[in-house]
């Protein structure tokens, strides 16, 4: 079996012993195609014929297999059910007629050969079989072992250097097996005659010389077979000088194959990987000893790997994938503790901290100060460093490494604020002694904690430090460098982002290689595959250029497009023949393709500097005086094009920037240039409120979902496309780098726009400097969730050292069950708080009562079935894994968010929060109505909203649509704590939390935010119910109130939003759109 290229490692063997031995047809799970390889090597002599399901006479192969004997190989398999035709094979449902054995495939009665034999593989990672596929199989995982790739590896790096040892190890292998064989055969022999003798033995002569020959030859064999063992003994020893190379090898070749679980166009062959592997071993320097040699190798190839993947990857993961790299080599050496390395993705995962939660009540934090307290765990400088950062410090100084950190910041409050204020944060060292007790990754986890927004920039200076400045420099696009590594055979595969365009690259490389008449393109779609596979065909027979453009878009196409490919034979085919793809990312995108493919990605420039860059490079000299009224035309297209610039890089602040992320394309900008150039025309003075409805209502509008969003862009547009803007010198930022230019020519905005600053203050889009911060804590936290979601789940140390997965779990369950309270009493509640006319509030208190029910009793039956599951005692269902590796990972299983209130919170803090939202609904119970309302202890809050109004109405006897609430902040209240009852109509509401400003009690108005403080809480506001109320005139501004800070919600069957509660009006001496740029809201929930 090894010598038909079976990998070595003992899941190998094992698999292979099954198939041999097994009654029920083996089902390799086979990603990377070892299983194919070896079983058609193996059966090569034997006629092996090799189907697909996609093949349209499979069935007739499969009948010949059975009938003559042959074996039979079924690739590609997908996941489900197999076709009902196999059915009689799998389950060998052989029957006699006519004196022979005979099998029913399909409509046919085929004769059973015993010497048949039949494989099937999967390519697909991780595929799910139902239970009657599973009976009817061997279901065997091939996935390459990180041992058996380890010994390829060794395998070609020694093939590469030592041909000459390669070979006699080849030669060797064959010869003992053969010589083994040899041994084998004599022994059957000899135990044959002895059983076929009688009488003595000593008189059968055959017996006797055959004896004393077998004496001689297993003597000659065995001094054979030791003598060629001990020369492999030397070999193996000079092998194993290079085995560093192949581990190292090994490790980027797992750290490559994750990547498809970030996206799925992210696949690698180990036959590309292999390529690239011997490309590299030929490129790399040469070295007079072995140790240096091999040193060289390991630089070479990981940066050539990273180079060459670097290129098929997004911007968003370059970084992520050289973090990846990192951490797999330092894992390997034994230098990352896992339990610290868990925390940098997760954060802490006790079940419920000690510290306040932000949303906490006024008595419930000084509960919780109390108690951490008495632990000498209270947060020392709530002035500047906030609660969720200092719950995490104490986490972390739970690991024995850190053990006294939180202590120690106590004590040095001055360095650590320098560090927090400082905008290089994770360059600055740390105070002694953990300076130089801490490495840098250590180090890391200490910046997650105080600083998460520089976490990214200490990731890319680790990364620098670890191997090199190069591997956070990713290489620019080179599509001539892609094209030479193509071939007939091999596609070229352009991933594609909104508003990316291969073709004007592809046109100009045809052009410059003189193949732009031999360029052909397709848009597939519905009825464009025949077309499709017409210019294949032609393609490959006159060497032409052929492009399938937008795969995603013909999905039912793809299985005959990737079988196309597979049939190319590299001795039929033209050898100028290319295949360009371009895809969006899809899951149904041929992985065949993707994995022996060239693969690149392309994105428009990122960024405001090179979106306006790449717009006036399209721009000539006549377009810029296209246009009766040139000097307004050209002022009113760079205005436009800096609002598109801005509204599509808004888009990297996440909810802050838009509510719903919207594709706005260069479609939208050429449409509505094309308007402002015919009214500019067509008018003496130019129409700003037409062009204004235009551009925002329909153009860029229609693509506006969110009625917030449409206030936002009605709001932008007037900065950029308004009178002012016709003079020069007119500033769209206060710091005036962005200006109208008094140019006229195209290169000359070409030079205005090269001095814009690489990263864009967030004035330009009216935001606050804090918005930089939210986005990178933003980047920071997406870079750390997905590390955490590609993390194996069966690793032990992921909670502290020497805790599996399952004591970690199981600590956690117990913990949350051990807090949560007994359910309320419905009925207790209904007779304590009755249905009354002239009190809704009974309704509300008894409606959240059976919501939190719901909810708990949810939380109670899976923690206790995932305990049992646990002890072996239930069956681990799907539902109850995901619980448990929900638990693990420090979220909130979907299960119970799935019947909770909408939360961004991390499990602990979620955990925290929940027992605080039952408190307040006991307390209800207890003391009766409060005279402050916690509206974020509310399940759903329109309830209470509307019971308030309610109440009013009634009590006055009015009719409830004539009713509206007026706001009053309570500066004089504060938070509400020592606040014993409540107004006489509407009532006090606390725990609300502002973005993007801040709210100045001195002034009773918003005011702009401190630095680094992102979020602020709320005074007490009064909501006060009055009837036929007019709203202000001035000096309010609306303020959206969210849930959370996603901000978009959808609409639920109870026509509310499930996210957004109300607008509230706050007090402003600026003009609202001020705030409305700022993207100004309130939430009753943090998302820590």
């Amino acid at each position: 079996m090894a010598i038909a290229g079976l990998p070595t490692d003992t899941i190998s063997v094992e698999n292979a012993i099954i198939i041999s031995k097994a009654r029920r047809w083996p089902l390799m799970v086979d990603p990377q195609g070892q299983a194919n390889r070896w079983v058609k090597a193996m059966e090569r002599a034997a006629g092996l014929e090799v189907v697909k399901t996609s093949y349209k006479d499979f069935l007739r192969t499969l009948e010949n297999g059975i009938r003559f004997g042959r074996p039979v190989l079924l690739e590609d398999l997908g996941e489900g059910s197999l076709d009902a035709a196999l059915e009689p094979l799998l389950l060998r449902s052989t029957f006699k007629q006519g004196g022979s054995e005979v099998i029913k495939l399909g409509d046919n009665i085929v004769p059973y050969n015993q010497d048949f034999t039949f494989y099937m593989t999967t390519k697909v990672r991780n595929p799910h079989y139902p239970p009657e596929v599973s009976v009817k199989v061997s279901l065997l995982n091939f996935f390459v072992t990180p041992e058996g790739l380890e010994d390829q590896l060794l395998g070609t790096v020694v093939t590469q250097e030592r041909p000459d040892l390669a070979n006699l190890k080849s030669a060797l292998v064959v010869s003992n097996a053969k010589m083994k064989a040899e041994l084998a055969a004599l022994e059957g022999r000899i135990l044959g005659l002895l059983s076929a003798s009688s009488g003595n033995i000593l008189d059968d002569e055959e017996l006797i010389n055959t004896l004393a020959q077998a004496k001689v030859t297993s003597n000659e064999v065995s001094a054979r077979v030791a003598q060629a063992e001990a020369t492999e003994k030397e070999i193996d020893d000079t092998r194993e000088q290079y085995r560093p190379v192949a581990v190292r090898a090994s490790l980027l070749f797992f750290a490559i194959s994750e990547l498809a679980a970030v996206e799925p166009m992210y696949q690698y062959s180990l036959g590309w990987f292999l390529g690239l592997f011997v490309r590299a071993i030929e490129e790399a320097p040469k070295a007079a000893s072995i140790a240096e040699r091999g040193e060289l190798l390991n630089q070479h190839f990981t940066y050539s790997l990273y180079v060459n993947v670097c290129r098929s990857l997004f911007e968003r993961h370059k970084l992520l994938f050289s973090f990846i790299l990192t951490m797999k080599i330092m894992q390997h050496a034994g230098v990352v503790d896992a339990a610290e390395w868990r925390f940098l993705l997760a954060g802490p995962v006790a079940a419920a901290s000690s510290s306040s939660s932000s949303s906490s009540s006024s008595k419930d934090s000084k509960d919780a100060k109390s108690a951490a307290g008495s632990a000498g765990l209270v947060n020392p400088a709530p002035d500047w460093l906030t609660d969720k950062s200092w719950t995490e410090l104490v986490g972390l100084s739970q690991l024995p490494t850190y053990a006294g950190l939180a202590q120690h910041i106590a004590l040095e409050l001055p360095h650590y604020k320098s560090i927090f204020d400082s905008n290089q944060a994770h360059t600055l060292p740390l105070a002694e002694p953990f300076e130089s007790r801490l490495t840098r990754f250590q180090k890391l986890l200490v910046l997650r904690c105080l600083r998460p927004d520089r976490v990214l920039a200490g990731v890319q200076d680790f990364v620098a430090l670890q191997l090199g400045p190069r591997f956070i420099e990713p290489p620019p696009f080179d599509l001539a460098a892609c094209f030479k590594e193509s071939s007939a055979t091999t596609p070229l595969v352009f991933v594609l982002s909104p508003g990316a365009d291969p073709m004007a690259d592809l046109l100009a490389l045809a052009e410059e290689l003189k193949f732009s008449r031999k360029f052909e393109k397709v848009s597939l779609g519905q009825g464009q595959g025949p077309k499709a596979e017409k210019l294949l065909e032609a393609g490959m027979e006159r060497g032409l250029w052929v492009c399938l453009q937008n795969c995603h878009l013909a999905i039912s196409w793809m299985p005959t497009l990737e079988r196309i490919v597979e049939n190319i034979q590299p001795d039929k085919v033209h050898k100028d023949f290319r295949l360009w793809l371009t895809s969006m990312p899809s899951p149904a995108f041929p992985v065949s393709i993707l994995q022996n493919g060239v693969k690149m990605t392309l994105e428009p420039p990122a960024g405001l500097k090179a979106n306006m860059m790449r717009q006036y490079n399209r721009f000539t000299e006549q377009y810029l005086a296209a246009s009766s009224k040139p000097l307004e035309w050209r002022r009113l297209l760079f205005g436009l094009c800096l609002f598109h610039a801005v509204v599509q890089d808004r888009r990297k602040f996440g909810p802050l920037g838009w509510n719903i992320r919207y594709d706005f394309t260069d479609g939208d900008l050429n449409v509505s240039l094309a308007q402002l150039q015919e009214y500019l025309d067509s008018y003496d003075t130019p129409p700003f409120r037409v062009l204004q409805f235009l551009f925002t209502e329909i153009n860029y509008g229609g693509r506006v979902t969110d009625d917030k969003d449409r206030r936002l862009i009605n709001t932008l547009i007037g900065s950029f496309c308004a009178p002012q803007v016709l003079q020069e010198g007119y500033a769209f930022s206060p710091s005036g780098t962005y200006a109208v230019p008094g140019c006229e020519t195209a290169a000359q905005f070409c030079d205005v726009i090269r001095g814009y600053p690489l990263v864009p203050s967030p004035e330009i889009f009216g935001l606050h400097e804090n918005a930089d911060i939210t986005c990178q804590q933003a980047e920071t936290y997406a870079l750390l969730g997905t590390l955490l979601g590609l993390q194996p789940r069966s690793s032990s140390g992921g909670g502290g050292a020497g805790s599996s997965q399952e004591a970690v779990v199981g600590r956690i369950a117990q913990d949350i069950l051990d807090k949560l309270p007994a359910p309320f009493d419905v009925e207790a509640i209904g007779a304590a708080y009755p249905t009354s006319y002239g009190e809704s509030m009974n309704t509300v208190l008894a409606q959240e009562a059976i919501r939190y029910n719901a909810l708990l009793a949810v939380i109670d039956s899976s923690l206790k079935s995932s305990l049992k599951a646990l002890r072996g005692l239930v069956v681990m269902s799907p539902d109850l894994e995901a619980v448990a590796n929900s638990l693990y990972d420090n979220q909130v299983p979907e299960s119970w968010a799935a019947r909770a209130y909408p939360s961004l919170k991390p499990l602990s803090s979620w955990v925290a929060d929940l027992l605080q939202r039952l408190a307040f609904i006991q307390a209800w119970v207890v003391n009766g109505t409060p005279p402050v309302y916690w509206i974020s202890g509310f399940f759903f809050p329109q309830a209470f909203l509307t019971g308030t109004l309610q109440n009013y109405a009634r009590k006055n006897a009015l009719p409830i649509d004539t009713v509206s609430f007026g706001f009053q902040v309570m500066d004089e209240l504060g938070s509400g704590s020592g606040c014993s009852s409540g107004p006489e109509d509407g009532c006090y509401i606390r725990g609300l939390f502002l973005e993007g400003a801040r709210w100045d009690g001195l002034q009773h108005q918003l005011a702009e935010s401190r630095p680094k403080e992102l979020f602020t809480e709320m005074p007490l506001v009064w909501l006060k119910p009055q009837q036929h109320r007019a709203k202000p005139a001035s000096g309010i501004y609306d303020c959206s109130v969210y849930k959370t800070t996603t901000r978009a919600g959808t609409l639920s069957t109870t026509g509310h939003s499930t996210n957004f509660i109300m607008m509230l009006e706050l007090g402003t001496e600026l003009q609202p759109a001020h705030w409305i740029d700022r993207g100004v809201a309130l939430f009753t929930a943090l998302p820590f």
